[in-house]
């Protein structure tokens, strides 16, 4: 396969590259809409953060928060209320003038109800939001949130032009969306193309940023490609200029290669995992989970389907993540007869074709993931491993533009998606808290010490106590074993040599983010 690849590239050679007036990117996987307040999906993420802009910005450092929308900031000394002073020149894609009230706007759209947003605990327990003037937030919470400046990074909370959304109504993030970035939406062709053009007016960049804007191509074409072969054909003879989303197992050859450049995004945590939904009888006791986690071999995972470009992952939190806490490490320890022990503890004895069985049941759990090389490789070798031990995966891949709908229906005992996330108070608070069931937290997880240590490490004024109370949570759902992590992904960017200063950010899977530095 690879020598075909390279064979076909340097046979057809690098021509197409992006002319002045358009860029070209390629993805490997689309989303339902592009409605940042609906979704979890990365998918939806990436193509969000160019059109549409935050109040904060993400460092490249990937922890501190820089003016964007809002200039400046002071926060009272109870770690209640966010005074933002907002910048005076910044307009939507539609030409609207940006004020505190689209502000205003946006978060309450966010904790509406009726949006069911999955993430909007991200943007806090807002009390009241008011518009003092017209480039004055002063935003309440109900209780400190530590983390508010760096989840205002996020997708979930950019900013919405209410005309925009309620002229589209239903088709909002899938006809069109109105937007403050960098990029304007045109169109969308599911599964094919998302088409944006420059926003002209756009100066507003975040200082992470050497040019402010506008951007210095016209357009920006985002073409969706499932295969990892024609994906590496395209980039090799330079039909793309950049991708996020290159297959692992060329990542070296993508490294030779003399008309690419590699660039890894660090700091990066994104974690591949199984999740085991507790109400589900199969998967309800504690030791059927730890056997599942511990019967694999995550080392050779890693170097077989990824070619090494994943790092084992034990811990829910990947160690270098900002709160992560050492006394997780150890909790799962591989163990194939340890694994067998447990099962047959646990009531499941192994049957005359080597699938366990209790009560007239198979050990057969319905397994669902999205059905992307990566996921569907590293979920073929786990189901491997685990039928040696008696267990047999039903495997039920989705592709990307239903995947979450299809999870959202939780008609499985296993789950599988690559999180990514900022520290490990945001990966906590994502999935492990129960007012985020049934989704985020597809564990069904309702157990009142997690919350309240939650809670705690949310409302802290200090670091030592956030910190104190993120550990807690890491400890209490690693040993209950609701997640098989498998792999920690790294994350590069494929670039044709031609193109200058895109440099790979790490935020959500984005890696391309605004584009306000790429040139020819």
């Amino acid at each position: 396969m690879i020598r075909t690849v390279l064979g076909v590239a340097l046979a057809i050679g690098v021509a197409g590259a992006a002319s002045a007036q358009t860029l070209t990117l390629m993805k490997g996987i689309d989303a339902p809409h592009y409605d940042a307040q609906r979704t979890t999906w990365g998918p939806t993420s990436d193509i969000v953060n160019m059109f549409q802009d935050t109040l904060v910005a993400l460092d490249w450092d990937g922890r501190t928060p820089i003016p964007y929308l809002a200039k400046s900031w002071i926060i009272s000394e109870d770690g209640r209320t966010y005074t933002f002073k907002l910048r005076d020149d910044v307009s939507f894609c539609s030409g609207k003038k940006f004020t505190a009230e689209d502000v205003v706007y946006s978060f309450k759209r966010l904790k509406d109800p009726a949006i069911k947003g999955p993430y909007a605990w991200r943007a806090g327990n807002i009390k009241e939001l008011r518009a003092p003037d017209p480039y004055t937030v002063e935003y309440e919470l109900e209780e400190p949130y530590s983390e508010l400046l760096l989840q205002l990074t996020m997708f979930t909370n950019v900013i919405h032009n209410k005309e925009s959304v309620e002229a589209l109504g239903k088709d909002y993030g899938i006809k069109g969306a109105d937007g403050t970035g960098p990029w304007c939406f045109v169109s969308w062709q599911p599964r094919t193309e998302i088409v944006l053009k420059r926003h002209d007016a756009y100066k507003w960049g975040p200082s992470m940023y050497k040019n402010k804007g506008p951007v210095k191509f016209e357009k920006l074409s985002i073409k969706i490609v499932p295969e990892d072969s024609s994906r590496v054909a395209a980039m090799m003879s330079g039909q793309f200029d950049i991708t996020h989303q290159f297959p692992s197992q060329f990542i070296a050859q993508a490294k030779a290669f003399p008309a690419l450049t590699v660039t890894d995004a660090k700091p990066n945590f994104q974690l591949l995992y199984f999740g085991f939904k507790t109400t589900r009888p199969m998967v309800s006791d504690r030791r059927v989970r730890e056997a599942m986690s511990i019967a694999i071999n995550r080392v050779e995972i890693g170097k077989a389907i990824l070619q090494g470009n994943a790092d084992p992952a034990y811990t829910f939190v990947d160690p270098d993540a900002l709160d992560f806490d050492p006394k997780s490490k150890g909790i799962v320890q591989e163990d194939i007869e340890r694994a067998k022990k447990l099962l047959d503890e646990a009531g499941w004895k192994v049957g005359a074709d080597g699938i366990r069985e209790k009560d007239g049941e198979r050990l057969a759990p319905k397994v669902y993931y999205t059905a992307n090389a990566n996921s569907a490789r590293v979920a073929e070798a786990v189901q491997g491993y685990l039928r040696k031990v008696g267990v047999d995966w039903r495997l039920n891949p989705w592709d990307s533009t239903i995947s979450s709908v299809k999870m959202a229906e939780q008609d499985y005992e296993i789950w599988s998606v690559t999180v990514p996330y900022l520290s490990a108070g945001d990966l906590m608070n994502i999935y492990f808290d129960s007012q985020n069931i049934p989704t985020p937290n597809r564990m069904n997880w309702k157990d009142a010490e997690t919350d309240e240590w939650l809670k705690l490490g949310r409302a802290a004024l200090t670091e030592a106590d956030r910190a104190k109370y993120y550990a807690l949570v890491q400890q209490k759902v690693t040993r209950e074993h609701l997640w098989m992590p498998v792999l920690n992904i790294n994350m590069h960017q494929v670039a044709n040599k031609k193109i200058k200063g895109a440099r790979p950010h790490m935020i959500y899977q984005n890696t391309f983010y605004k584009g306000l530095d790429a040139s020819l």
